[in-house]
């Protein structure tokens, strides 16, 4: 394994992007989100750069058998320290393997999954496409993907929000930024993410946008008080209630892609010239 290059951000990570309100609108919204889509539990769930379990852990609660790969040992232990603090049987209900996601297949020796979760890893990477065939590879058929990214078509709104206008000018043709980390990251497109599963044999079922409010809230200097849960609730409500193929959904800071695996007898009956929809 390489160096662990995540080491240093797990405290921003977790003790302050996800203790935030946007970092509580995210797991919400990508939970009920992917409920619409999921198997009932215990179905097996995999989660690619899974981090320190926040999107894992409410499915192993929820009775879905979850395992957690991610490149970062020091990830890796603060999702073994918040797992003790669930439930005996949902603690039961989780893995954990360290690996990189873009040899995923091999380091889980070919086991297949109900679905796979990829979610904000991608932007992080110089090019998609070797991580999306690990995700499709360990989707069972008929199995769900589910990624989430950075939105290329909304880079221009943050320096726009913060003023910083000729940030805002070059982002037009642009696609990398600075996300809640702290670190550069790129974005893609919802088309582009479409086209790279259908080559893989999964067709997009949906898609969402995600923090479609509450990031430009933070970018314009609005305060958002975590600890305010009557208002967490009234937030989250809101991102939750707009589908996707909505100029409101379109200028979300990032998205998820929903597809299904296609049984190898379907992919080979599609019609030529077959597209996904977007």
């Amino acid at each position: 394994m390489s160096e662990d290059l995540w080491a240093g951000l797990v405290g921003p990570f977790v003790d302050e992007a996800y203790a935030s309100v946007k970092g509580f609108v995210r797991t919400f919204v990508l939970h009920h989100q992917l409920l619409e889509h999921l198997p009932p539990p215990p179905a097996t769930i995999l989660d690619v750069g899974a981090g320190a379990g926040h999107q894992s852990f409410p499915l192993a609660q929820a009775g879905y058998e979850v395992m957690l790969l991610d490149s970062s040992a020091a990830m890796l232990a603060r999702a073994q320290e918040r797992l003790e603090r669930l439930p005996a049987d949902a603690r039961a209900r989780v893995t954990m393997l360290e690996s990189d996601g873009e040899r995923a297949e091999e380091a889980l020796g070919g086991r297949r999954f109900a679905a796979v979760l990829c979610h904000g890893v991608l932007g992080y990477l110089e090019r998609p496409e070797e991580m999306i065939d690990q995700l499709c590879r360990c989707a069972e058929d008929d199995g769900l993907v589910s990624i989430m990214t950075g939105n290329a078509k909304a880079t221009v709104v943050q320096p726009a929000l913060e003023r910083r206008w000729d940030d805002a000018l070059a982002a037009f043709d642009e696609r990398t930024g600075i996300g809640v980390l702290g670190v550069r990251g790129r974005a893609d497109t919802v088309e582009e993410v479409a086209t790279l599963l259908e080559a893989k044999g999964v067709r997009q079922l949906a898609w969402y946008g995600v923090w479609l409010f509450v990031d430009w809230l933070e970018f314009s200097g609005v305060e958002l008080d975590p600890s305010d849960t009557d208002e967490l609730t009234r937030i989250a409500a809101v991102e939750l209630e707009p589908p996707g193929e909505t100029p409101t959904a379109r200028s979300a800071a990032s998205f998820t892609s929903s597809g299904a695996r296609l049984r190898s007898d379907r992919r080979h009956a599609r019609a030529p010239g077959h597209r996904p929809p977007t």
